[in-house]
């Protein structure tokens, strides 16, 4: 933080409050939940203790990889409306800490779960914090509008890391909850991006509805969201869980299919708010949460 005395600007350190707002608390949250639950559904009990370690993990890694993405994208949160009192464009932190707290950060995690847990789970918790930070924030969010769509992998790791915490391995229930995720970011991402269109616009991130246009988000958004119902659906049938995930699985994404559907199918008003957008990016929070809360609650009551 600076501020300015009679005689010259004194830089004051950062507050813990904007380290906490680096790591994304509130995408975290989403994580360490879906990282929990892959743990939980795993068929090997792991010990609380470790359990919990590996849970911190997740989040410390994900925490790392928030801040790695503040302090690459400083420049454009400073043009983002919604992104402008973010630590770094409000001039509460200089870059070089939010770069040295990131990189902390994702060692410590890795490292931790590598000693703590096992190889595998470091090993994947490595590559979601690299490829979210490398693949995502550097390479695909200012250059192509299938940044969303690729780097959408980096927040569908989770799932693999607590399973692989809990078992050493990976098997095809947590790649199918990897796949839902990974299908489930472009709606999610692209129903925000049309109410948030203009933000984008102004700091020239090359998201879909600025480069395409909004009509062929809205088709997006529907093509979208028929493998993600695929995908959410696939472990009933597979047998890989039990009737309680899948009764819940097709009720959860009937109401989003429904959702996604208003939203690919309507036409923009010059007064319109928005309102099945922003719908459908508030009900994709929650659907997620539901469905991997049920597939818990089917592993541990069936």
């Amino acid at each position: 933080m600076i501020v300015t005395t009679a005689d010259k600007p004194v830089t004051l350190p950062a507050e813990w409050r904007d380290f906490l707002a680096l790591t994304k608390p509130r995408v975290m949250s989403l994580v360490v939940f879906t990282g929990l639950c892959g743990m939980l559904a795993a068929p090997v009990p792991i010990h609380p203790v470790l359990g919990f370690t590996a849970i911190l993990c997740i989040a410390l890694g994900a925490g790392a990889a928030g801040a790695l993405n503040m302090w690459y994208e400083a420049d454009l949160d400073a043009q983002m409306k919604r992104t402008a009192k973010r630590p770094l464009p409000s001039g509460r932190m200089d870059r070089q800490s939010a770069l040295h707290f990131g990189v902390g950060l994702a060692v410590f995690s890795v490292v931790l779960m590598e000693l703590a847990i096992n190889a595998v789970a470091a090993t994947i918790l490595a590559i979601s914090i690299l490829f979210y930070v490398l693949v995502y924030t550097v390479w695909l969010k200012r250059r192509t509008p299938q940044n969303i769509v690729i780097g959408g992998a980096a927040g569908a790791f989770p799932p693999l890391i607590g399973w692989a915490a809990a078992t050493g391995s990976v098997a095809w229930l947590p790649f199918l909850m990897f796949t839902l995720v990974f299908l489930w970011t472009p709606p999610h991402f692209w129903a925000l991006a049309l109410f948030v269109k203009t933000d984008y616009a102004n700091a020239g991130v090359p998201m879909l509805p600025v480069v395409a246009g909004e009509r062929t988000t809205r088709h997006q958004i529907g093509l979208y969201t028929i493998p993600m119902a695929a995908a959410a659906v696939a472990p009933w049938p597979l047998g890989l869980t039990g009737a309680l995930y899948g009764v819940a699985s097709i009720a959860a994404t009937a109401v989003f299919a429904l959702f996604a559907a208003q939203v690919s199918l309507r036409t923009t008003q010059a007064d319109d708010r928005m309102r099945p957008e922003k719908r459908l990016f508030a009900y994709s929070i929650l659907y997620l949460f539901f469905m991997f809360g049920a597939l818990v609650a089917d592993h541990w009551l069936a």
